[in-house]
């Protein structure tokens, strides 16, 4: 365990970028071998899904309460949870190239997390493992579940349940970012996550991380061990979640019983070749392999109490639909205190609300926040406080001389030093402009040494909520017409030195930026499944 932990630290510490030298990569685009965005399997079942003919009717607090009446699990229901999580949103065009843009981003546009659905018997499908097809909105049927199986599986879980599991492709990340790929991909899982929370949501339902599985519990019931993969396109696992009503009392995990019985499962599928020339960067597979995780006990985390504050009118589907990446801000352009602080407050671990109830885990993440234009709050440093438990040990570890002024009685929000700190913001997230542009950046601070010695596994789950809360400020930008940029891209160290952390107690793991968009009238916009000859109405 020791050893495992010191040596995913040494990967990190290995991949942070620096004003003087950035994390290792290849240098340069090789265009010629760019990964293929999309996963199929060849020789097996194809299901096409229905598209969604109207959306479901809740506002944008629904995203994070839920629709009061669920909706029953039919392959209707089900597809239209996939459409709004893991489908394609639009497909755009400029300089003669043309590219898909999906519900959940991604670094880069690569798109390393794949989807998985164990389903049910329903209507139209008998119960299986299936790939969710984003690009034709299709399941493909790797393996059958017999009707005694799945009635165990229910058993097991004492109500009417199916499952989505997520894996990564590391060499679609690697190709361009190289060995700091690893980060990326588990930040994408996590916006994976929070997109399939925030879907769930609207159709009424709860999904909850099987957080006391192992890597290899997931591979057997998805079937990855027996999966003839092409090195390095191999996807590895990270999390299988139930969705379920709300309020059912979810018994327990898979027994090691059941899991034997998807061990004798036969699948079928092969995966299609993603690069002729794939190259493995060795660095990420072994912090793969340095965060593999055994079975551990159930994460339970109550949450702190619901604060309403400044709600939208706007359907919580359409602000998933229009979800996109800012690349150019405003800056002049501002926001207004109340707003900043209800897109502040839908980060918190609510009790019971989408979407950081899906690992139930206490927060370990808080932001740093750049306040460039936010209408009645001056500009300056801010640190907003996720954990209450972790404000005493910030300040300790932080500058003495900042000042933890608290700001609002509701929200544990401080300023910490006034002052135009829009260069310094562009300077720490790699010179980007949109990080001083906006109305405000920030940067995603975890509690990291204490973590990860106790339990190496946790890097990644650090990663997936810095995503989950990434995913958060994209949709809270978006209901306020404004927009949302993730920075991968930052300068790790430098961030540290300004907040005067002297070791690795504290990181930063991951930036954002939410400003008023400028638009690039030069691309040109398509809807998501335009390439079909039409919108399939039934199976």
């Amino acid at each position: 365990m020791k050893n495992k932990a010191r040596n995913i630290i040494k990967y990190h510490e290995a991949t942070k970028h620096h004003f003087n030298r950035y994390a290792r990569s290849s240098g340069y685009l090789d265009w010629k071998n760019q990964p293929y965005p999309f996963r199929f399997y060849d020789g097996c079942k194809k299901i096409p899904l229905p598209l969604l003919k109207t959306d479901p009717d809740g506002s944008h607090i629904v995203l994070y309460k839920r629709a009061d009446k669920p909706a029953p699990f039919e392959i209707e229901t089900i597809s239209g949870m996939m459409e709004l999580s893991m489908g394609l949103s639009a497909w755009k065009e400029a300089g003669g190239g043309r590219w898909a843009l999906r519900m959940n981003p991604s670094s880069g546009n690569l798109h390393p997390t794949e989807s998985y659905l164990i389903l049910p018997p329903l209507k139209k499908t008998d119960p299986g493992v299936f790939h969710y097809s984003p690009l034709n909105h299709e399941l493909e049927q790797r393996a059958s579940i017999s009707q005694s199986l799945w009635k165990k599986v229910k058993s097991c879980f004492g109500t009417d349940i199916f499952m989505v599991g997520l894996s990564s492709v590391f060499w679609r990340e690697s190709w361009k970012y190289g060995e700091r790929a690893f980060r990326y991909c588990n930040l994408d899982a996590g916006h994976a996550l929070c997109a399939i929370s925030f879907a769930a949501a609207l159709f009424g339902w709860k999904a909850t991380g099987l957080t006391e599985l192992s890597d290899k519990d997931v591979e057997t019931l998805l079937g990855f061990d027996k999966t003839s993969w092409k090195e390095p396109e191999e996807e590895y696992p990270h999390i299988l979640c139930l969705i379920h009503q709300p309020g059912t009392d979810i018994k327990s995990s898979f027994p090691d019983h059941i899991i034997k019985e998807f061990s004798l499962l036969e699948f079928s599928g092969t995966p299609n070749r993603l690069s002729p020339n794939p190259v493995s960067w060795d660095i990420i597979y072994m912090a793969a392999g340095y965060t593999e995780k055994p079975k551990t006990r159930k994460n339970v985390y109550k949450g702190a109490d619901l604060f309403t504050g400044e709600e939208k009118s706007i359907k919580g589907s359409e602000i998933i639909r229009k979800r996109r990446s800012g690349a150019a801000y405003s800056p002049q352009k501002s926001i207004g205190v109340k707003e900043f602080f209800a897109i502040l407050n839908k980060t918190l671990a609510h009790k019971n609300f989408a979407p950081f109830d899906i690992l139930s885990q206490p927060p370990l993440i808080n932001l740093m926040i750049f306040v460039h234009r936010v209408e009645g709050l001056k500009k300056g440093l801010y640190f907003f406080i996720r954990n209450p438990h972790e404000k005493k040990n910030i300040q300790k570890a932080s500058k003495s001389d900042f000042l933890w002024e608290a700001i609002d009685k509701d929200l544990p929000l401080f300023a910490l030093e006034y002052g135009d700190f829009r260069d310094m913001a562009m300077e720490l997230s790699c010179h980007q402009a949109i990080c001083g542009d906006g109305f405000f950046s920030l940067g995603m601070i975890a509690k990291f040494r204490e973590i990860l010695d106790k339990a190496p596994y946790m890097y990644r789950y650090l990663m997936w909520e810095a995503g989950i809360t990434g995913q958060v400020l994209y949709l809270e930008a978006e209901a306020r017409n404004a927009r949302g940029t993730g920075i991968g891209c930052f300068f790790d160290d430098p961030v540290h030195e300004l907040m005067g952390f002297k070791d690795n107690k504290y990181q930063s793991l991951y930036h954002f930026t939410i400003g008023y968009p400028v638009e690039d009238k030069r691309i040109t916009t398509y809807p998501p499944y335009f390439h079909q000859d039409h919108h399939r109405d039934h199976l």
